[in-house]
């Protein structure tokens, strides 16, 4: 609403006080949503990461005037994703967790045999032996490694994860409702960003925020993507190794796999485990294609999708993930990339020369 032309312009005093008053308003939302930011923050990157796809499917199906189904439906799919494999994990999960009980209760009660693979180990085979009969083999050494491991406390933890695994769901809950109005109305919202950035901050606002929003892309295509094809061919390589669980062992790689070097962990876990079983050339294929699946991915594939998409180099990508994931948790996936790309953007531009149009 226009200011009536006979009304007084604003002091400086009132400009001064407009603006604390804005900024103190600003902090007391921030303080009453804070429970809830991190929902907010995973909805606008799932909304950005799917606003291409979004807009093409309301161009092919035009929504109707109350915009509800087109949204909907994404979001249902977005639970989908979320939903389906973690059923995969519980499940195996909850049949395990009975028999992972029982060993524990027998090994503190017969001890632990010690596996065959042990004498064939090259150097430290006769030691390694040694040390498991006299540690493991025997039930007073296996009962003192276990000790801690009692029923009560068993059922403890079971209900902190409980309890963490409700808060989780209520989270995802809010993710998916804050989706929901982020499509529906998300039009309006951008007209309204881009209307808030220039008044505020000018051009160079607007620059910024196209930047940010290129970086989750990026990232989203050379983390996300890459880590759910890592985890794709090395879950094929599972099954075919006789890796136990191929398929929940090939989920939880890509998930590692999000985050960069973070796949060695579970294809080398995978490799002990078939080495445990004894088969030491299987474990070593095992080993080795996965150091190349990740070697080619971290350091071909990623740097061309997310670097590429921001023109931000590689080194810059990588100490945002690292670093935003030790500041924000999982979501430094995508925050830490984001802000590396705001400061680069406005580094470029603070150095450029002066009437050039490339900040490179």
């Amino acid at each position: 609403m226009d200011r009536p032309t006979d009304e007084p312009a604003p002091t400086p005093a009132q400009r001064i006080a407009a603006a604390a008053l804005t900024i103190a308003l600003l902090l007391l939302g921030l303080w009453t949503l804070h429970d809830f930011l991190p929902a907010l923050v995973w909805a606008g990157i799932f909304a950005i990461a799917l606003w291409p796809l979004y807009r093409r499917a309301c161009r092919r199906f035009p929504p109707g005037p109350h915009n509800l189904l087109m949204p909907s439906l994404f979001i249902l799919g977005v639970a989908l994703v979320f939903l389906l494999p973690l059923a995969l994990v519980v499940v195996p999960l909850g049949h395990d967790a009975h028999g992972v009980f029982i060993w524990i209760q027998q090994a503190r009660k017969d001890g632990i045999p010690p596996p065959d693979f042990l004498s064939s180990l090259p150097l430290v085979g006769a030691q390694a032996k040694a040390w498991w009969i006299t540690n493991l083999s025997d039930p007073e050494g296996a009962a003192e490694l276990l000790h801690r491991v009692e029923q009560a406390d068993l059922f403890a933890r079971s209900r902190e994860v409980g309890s963490m695994v409700v808060h989780r769901i209520v989270l995802f809950g809010f993710t998916l409702l804050t989706l929901f109005f982020l499509f529906r109305d998300g039009e309006h919202l951008i007209a309204q960003m881009r209307r808030a950035s220039r008044r505020l901050f000018g051009p160079g606002g607007e620059r910024i925020g196209e930047q940010m929003v290129a970086s989750v892309h990026g990232t989203v295509d050379g983390l996300v993507l890459v880590g759910l094809g890592e985890g794709f061919l090395l879950g094929i390589t599972y099954a075919f190794a006789g890796v136990p669980h191929p398929t929940l062992f090939g989920m939880l790689t890509a998930i590692a796999a999000m985050i960069p070097f973070g796949a060695p962990l579970l294809f080398g876990l995978a490799a002990l485990l078939l080495l445990a079983q004894g088969s030491l050339l299987t474990a070593i294929g095992v080993f080795g294609f996965g150091i190349v699946v990740s070697f080619v991915a971290d350091h071909f594939i990623r740097p061309v999708l997310i670097g590429g998409t921001t023109r931000l180099p590689f080194i810059w990508v990588l100490l945002g993930i690292l670093g935003g994931i030790g500041a924000w948790g999982l979501l430094g996936l995508f925050v830490g990339p984001a802000l590396m790309a705001a400061l680069i953007l406005l580094w470029r531009e603070g150095t450029a020369e002066p009437g050039t149009e490339d900040y490179d």
